[in-house]
């Protein structure tokens, strides 16, 4: 499938061995191990027999691919791990041997080893989510006052500041790190319901053995079995869903402003990053090339998890299985991309010189809006609108800076002195609430109350 040829691209290690068959397996042997000891402190087997179980659990014991090989034949690995991890308990106790797996269905074991996985790779995540969130209170503290263009419609629109950008990038990633947390947090739960959902298998014990069960894993423990209400693992989608939205945007914003045209700001350095086999004077923001392209996967594949939510009865025909991959590879895309993001942020060149000087492309006319504003005060909104207007396109057709027009124009000087012109064109001078805004986003990462 390529991985190891694109895989390392897109994916620091960290996160591809948080998704990895070796992770899986010891995910799943480390909820036959939780189910073991649950069943021995409700007395439904012997502690010794736990115990073995237990220390028998370590992926290191077994071949992921053998065991997926092995798996075909059932449509999952489950049984097959069950009969190789038999087979090792046996070694050592026999008598232990015969309590590996009990009262589980291969659903339980897969969709808990989901839960486990799932809760160490956000964990990774989180790491790179905080660190994104400290490089853009950085930069909106550094560059609170920092005069760029903002832009709408890719057109230059009105002043605004880097550190405002820098506040909005900041407020969208503590949204989307707060969701994050709470499906680690409440989100995930165990699994164990048996054959169909109903633990029949464990008699009177069932619910006491469920109980232990998620208390050991330190997992949620569910009102009833959800082999065939996947709310959790979509509610997973969608959390990295919107991670990769926040992060896409983030990345798009660096790249639009790292153009050869713009130059407003940089990725940060670093051996060869950025370059291109044929032209030796590009530095692609590559970065956050290989974060957008990591967030649209992530977006589709969340998408998948969703389909998978209309299931069959109590065990899906197919559904349950098209998530495993599925969710490996969203959880790892999302590490990737937040990987990405936070050491571009971490390392983002700004060039406030360059934004000031963009700022001047228009020659006066990204101020035309507060040039009307001060004169209608004495010509009226629609009259000081029509005069800024008509000088704005004679500018355009003679290549004259706005304020050349203004100045010469009769009534536009009866409401306005030279010098009221030339404040109303500064670009420092019109920039509203920017800076209160930007306090306000520090003052929500800070916990302070913004309002």
């Amino acid at each position: 499938m390529g991985g190891d040829l694109f895989g390392p691209i897109f994916v620091p290690d960290p996160f591809r061995e948080a998704v990895s068959g070796e992770a899986w397996l010891q995910a799943m042997l480390d909820a036959e191990a939780a189910l073991a000891v649950a069943e021995a402190r409700v007395g439904l087997i012997p502690a010794e027999a736990a115990q073995a179980i237990a220390r028998s659990c370590d992926a290191g014991r077994f071949d992921p691919g053998e065991i997926g090989q092995a798996g075909r034949a059932a449509g999952n690995p489950v049984p097959a791990l069950v009969r190789a991890l038999t087979g090792e308990v046996s070694k050592t106790s026999r008598e232990a041997a015969r309590h590996v797996h009990r009262g589980a269905t291969s659903q339980d074991i897969t969709d808990t080893a989901a839960m486990l996985l799932t809760r160490r790779t956000l964990d990774l995540i989180l790491v790179e989510v905080d660190g994104i969130a400290s490089a853009c209170v950085r930069l909106a503290e550094e560059h609170r006052g920092t005069l760029m263009a903002g832009r709408t419609l890719l057109q230059q629109a009105l002043p605004t500041t880097f550190g405002l950008k820098a506040a909005g990038w900041l407020v969208s990633v503590l949204e989307a790190r707060q969701k994050l947390r709470e499906v680690r947090s409440s989100g995930l739960a165990a699994q164990l319901g048996g054959a169909s959902g109903t633990l029949a298998s464990l008699g009177s014990s069932g619910l006491p053995v469920l109980r232990e069960f998620a208390l050991e894993l330190g997992l949620p423990e569910p009102v009833v079995p959800w082999h065939t209400d996947r709310s959790r693992v979509s509610n997973v989608g969608g959390a990295l869903s919107l991670l990769a939205g926040v992060l896409a945007k983030i990345s798009g914003d660096v790249i639009l402003m790292a153009q050869t045209e713009v130059g407003e700001a940089a990725e940060p350095a670093g051996g060869d990053r950025g370059g291109s086999s044929t032209l030796p004077h590009k530095r692609n923001p590559i970065l956050c090339v290989t974060a957008a392209a990591n967030a649209r996967r992530v977006r589709d594949l969340a998408g998948t998890l969703y389909a998978a939510m209309a299931q069959e009865h109590e065990r899906a025909a197919g559904a349950w299985h098209s998530e495993w991959e599925v969710l490996s590879e969203a959880l790892a895309l999302s590490g990737g991309a937040a990987a990405s993001v936070r050491e571009a942020t971490d390392g983002l060149k700004v060039q406030p010189e360059r934004m000031r000087e963009n700022l001047g492309a228009t020659k006066g006319m990204l101020l035309a809006e507060n040039v009307t504003t001060a004169a209608s005060e004495k010509l009226g909104r629609l009259e000081a609108h029509d005069l800024v207007e008509a000088a704005c396109r004679r500018a355009l057709a003679n290549g004259k800076h706005l304020r050349e027009e203004l100045v010469q124009d009769e009534r536009i000087r009866e409401a306005l002195t030279e010098a009221e012109i030339e404040a109303a064109l500064d670009p420092a001078g019109y920039l509203g609430s920017a800076g209160a805004l930007v306090d306000r986003a520090l003052e929500l990462y800070r916990g302070e109350e913004p309002f």
